[in-house]
């Protein structure tokens, strides 16, 4: 249930839904802590400053218009779904996540921007989220459009295909991209000649899918996942890092395990909801320390 409140949209009553799990859980790297549950973010080449009120249960999104709360940010957090289902199921298929369930339960999937996706992971790699985010903001400032807000002040969208199409590697370097630059430039050349596209993968398996982002230099497993799972809507994969593969051994194997082991292991006990599963557990893990 929204309403418009001058240039702003109120959604009252949504449930599952805090913005700082949302964002805070390692599947975005374009957004700005402001306050405590207030966040400034960019997507699909739009700025929205989000705040959210818990003792009201009211999410406001501010200076936004409702045409684009309806054609970009209601599928971006993924209002529409009933995450209360989702939960349900993961907690059947193994209790011991109801913990981490509860105490993130406000965590949705993201759905975001296929290239945007690609490139932040491909940027994430052996890298700590402030990096990552320091970087992302670098490419936006550096090639990105500039956005200026009702104050004066300017953002940057995440640059497109085309701005990043002539950026050199030694200009993604320039840009702190060390190197994973030959890397983001090879995948540019592969989505911008056609070889690799958000409507091709689209139409894959899910190992089709994730064989064919890693053709890309440099993509392995883990950055592909994530790709399939944030940018392509594909929520029966697990990605696995270091931190998910210290959380999955201390939970299930109490040894070190191959993580191509810990994968199948978690896509057999989660099924269809395995992303979903694999985002509560990765928050919850991280904070907790848990096979620190």
């Amino acid at each position: 249930m929204y309403q418009i409140d001058n240039n702003n949209i109120v959604i009252s009553e949504q449930a599952d839904f805090d913005i700082e799990d949302v964002l805070e859980c390692g599947q975005c790297f374009h957004f700005t802590k402001l306050q405590d549950k207030d966040y400034e973010l960019i997507a699909f080449g739009k700025y929205l400053h989000v705040k959210q009120d818990l003792s009201e249960n009211k999410i406001y999104l501010y200076d936004t218009t409702e045409d684009d709360f309806l054609n970009i940010w209601i599928k971006y957090f993924d209002l529409e779904k009933d995450y209360a289902q989702i939960k349900e199921h993961i907690i059947n298929c193994d209790d011991r996540l109801r913990n981490a369930i509860e105490e993130k339960k406000g965590i949705r999937i993201l759905k975001q921007d296929f290239f945007e996706t690609l490139i932040s992971f491909i940027i994430s790699q052996n890298k700590q989220i402030p990096h990552i985010k320091a970087i992302v903001h670098n490419l936006s400032m550096k090639y990105g459009d500039e956005i200026k807000l009702s104050d004066g002040t300017i953002r940057y969208s995440f640059p497109t295909l085309e701005q990043l199409n002539n950026v050199t590697v030694d200009e993604l370097r320039e840009c702190k991209c060390g190197f994973r630059a030959p890397y983001i430039r090879d995948a540019v050349d592969k989505v911008y000649a056609g070889e690799i596209t958000e409507s091709i993968l689209k139409t894959m398996s899910v190992d089709e899918a994730r064989n064919k982002l890693m053709e890309i230099k440099g993509v392995g497993e883990k950055v592909a996942n994530c790709t399939l799972l944030f940018g392509l809507g594909f929520n029966n994969v697990f990605p696995v890092d270091v931190w998910m593969k210290r959380i999955m051994e201390n939970m299930y194997f109490g040894e070190d395990t191959k993580k191509e082991i810990i994968e199948k292991f978690a896509l057999k006990k989660y099924g269809e909801y395995a992303g979903y599963a694999q985002q509560y557990l990765f928050f919850y893990g991280r904070e907790k320390g848990i096979g620190k």
